[in-house]
């Protein structure tokens, strides 16, 4: 299968060698000229990707055109915030039958708009053939080739599984869901829940606070998603409680990392600025926010990391107002819709 990989980051060129090694061919698009020559020249995308050797056979290209021609699988590997203008100067050259994959684990800011609504609005692209990638999916381990699994999804049986055949190799396996909905939201909320998590680490919290963050991060992920029409059952799978323990836990995961530094004191700014990369959770989490006010589900954790990284609140403060909340039956059926 012919494929083009828009964006030469860490998780983009790592899923570019998934792609490669699983028998697609497979074109990167890189902003950088340098990017690109190196990836031509040494197999190697040493800013993003350390000492990590790509098959030869990539190729890479600043030229968004030469990259997607006649490519049956468009795989989008950007910051979420760029998303919208990246696809305003692409959506006339990705060819009308191509699957179009989303690796991003974002909401758009002033929209709340998930990852495949805006592929859809500005890119016209049909939602049987938008499909999004999500799970505990650390670059740095699978760049190793360490076994891994993931969640394809598309609305369409068969997107769903020509993608996940497009990336299917001895060392990462995917799963396939309908779910669009709710694999993008856990994708999103998790990484709100991993800067809270941090925030913990970060203040010498132990594992019984940590455990407390990630259950309870995991109800609130759950019930934005069910509000928004999702399956519930997904938030138990790869792309729910699996990424989520992988992005809390990991040293690896920049939300988590950043999450760490404001807790020891760090500014949002300085956080940021020290990690060098693109925290997706950082920016998600005021679009999440307004996203749970809109549809009256409450998310008390998303909510103190929105005053941690956007007023300026102590990260104590997240666990202090987290454990002032009222004690109630855990699996109360009324409390999860208005909890």
């Amino acid at each position: 299968m012919r494929t083009a990989v828009m964006g030469a980051g860490s998780w983009g060129s790592v899923f570019a060698m998934i792609l490669a090694d699983a028998g697609c061919d497979v074109a990167i698009w890189a902003r950088s000229e340098a990017i690109a020559d190196e990836i031509n020249s040494r197999h190697t995308n040493s800013q993003y990707c350390d000492d990590m050797a790509l098959p030869a056979s990539i190729t890479a290209s600043t030229n968004a055109a030469e990259v997607l021609a006649d490519v049956e699988l468009v795989v989008l590997a950007i910051p979420a915030q760029r998303l919208r203008e990246n696809l305003e100067q692409w959506k006339d050259l990705i060819p009308s039958t191509a699957v179009v994959a989303s690796l991003m684990k974002g909401i758009e800011l002033g929209t709340t708009m998930r990852m495949s609504e805006v592929i859809a609005q500005v890119a016209g692209v049909s939602p049987e053939r938008i499909a999004v990638v999500s799970g505990p999916n650390l670059a740095h381990e699978i760049a190793a080739r360490e076994p891994a699994a993931t969640t394809v999804a598309c609305i369409d049986d068969e997107s769903a599984r020509r993608l996940q055949d497009a990336c299917t190799t001895d060392y990462f396996r995917p799963y396939y869901t309908t779910d669009v909905t709710g694999v993008e939201i856990a994708g999103a909320v998790k990484n709100v829940i991993a800067l809270a998590n941090g925030m913990a680490v970060g203040l010498g919290y132990g594992e019984n606070s940590q455990s407390a963050l990630m259950t309870r991060g995991l109800a609130e992920m759950t019930r934005l998603g069910v509000a928004l029409g999702a399956n519930p059952l997904t938030f138990a799978g790869l792309a729910g409680v699996g990424d989520l323990v992988a992005t809390c836990q990991s040293p690896l995961s920049r939300n988590r990392t950043i999450g760490e530094y404001l807790g020891r004191g760090m500014t949002i700014d300085q956080a940021v600025e020290k990690t060098k990369t693109t925290s997706e959770g950082v920016k998600s989490c005021q679009p999440l926010f307004e996203l749970a006010k809109r549809y009256d589900v409450d998310m008390p954790i998303t909510e103190q990391v929105v005053n941690v990284v956007h007023s300026g609140l102590s990260p104590e403060l997240v666990l202090t107002a987290f454990m002032a909340r009222p004690a109630r039956a855990e699996a109360d059926p009324e409390a999860m819709e208005h909890e």
